[in-house]
């Protein structure tokens, strides 16, 4: 077995080396690749990862133009090779300890898509206009998708490849999440919520979703819940 770790990666130069030891210091009981996609950094970190591609265990990617965070998770899929692959952001909110807790459903053959949920767990630093962000846009997938999540915007998102061979992602920035929720579910795979640590960032630090890009993520969930 082997796990992929797909990382998307926009102007992380002062967390990527840190998340890349977090990353490799799991022990996920099975051999990992860190597929990193970086979608033309202009900070310093695409110098940073050319040092860390010295690393076998490091697959590096590099966008010629910023394209977003949903085409860098389409590239980093495309090279994948492990039986179950795992999206990790480069920020440093999401904690890699966690890869047991996600993995396990699906080791254990209860699931094939597995979502790590903030809200079943320890969240700290998440804005209430970001909670409630989040809250709003799952409701409106649990009405259309007649499901029980309580995180869709979720960043740990892991699935197996036969998952990833069935979906066929399309949507290029903040419309990935909805997009990939809405075809696991359509593709009849049930996605299972385990709890995770959440440590946000400030809003200057981060990358976090605005109201005008809650729009696309609904447009996004109402589109693929009627067409393909």
């Amino acid at each position: 077995m082997k796990l992929s770790v797909i990382i998307p990666v926009y102007n992380e130069r002062g967390t990527i080396r840190e998340l890349l030891q977090r990353v490799r210091a799991v022990d996920a009981a099975m051999e990992k690749e860190l597929v990193v996609v970086d979608d033309y950094s202009t900070d310093g970190t695409r110098e940073i990862l050319a040092e860390e591609a010295a690393s076998p265990d490091v697959r590096l990617m590099l966008h010629p133009v910023n394209r977003g965070k949903g085409a860098a998770v389409r590239t980093g899929l495309e090279h994948a090779t492990g039986n179950i692959l795992l999206v990790q952001d480069a920020d440093l909110e999401y904690d890699p300890t966690d890869y047991p807790i996600l993995l396990q459903p699906i080791l254990s053959g209860q699931t094939k898509a597995v979502y790590g949920s903030r809200f079943l767990g320890n969240r700290k630093d998440m804005t209430l206009s970001h909670a409630w962000g989040n809250r709003i846009i799952t409701i409106v997938a649990n009405l259309l998708y007649r499901t029980k999540l309580t995180d869709v915007e979720t960043c740990y998102k892991v699935f197996t490849s036969e998952v990833k061979d069935k979906i066929h992602l399309k949507a290029p920035r903040w419309g990935f999440d909805p997009e990939i929720t809405a075809r696991i579910l359509k593709n009849g795979y049930r996605i299972v919520e385990v709890p995770i640590h959440y440590a946000g960032r400030a809003h200057d630090e981060g990358k976090k979703i605005s109201w005008r890009d809650a729009f696309v993520v609904l447009w996004t969930l109402l589109k693929y819940r009627f067409v393909d």
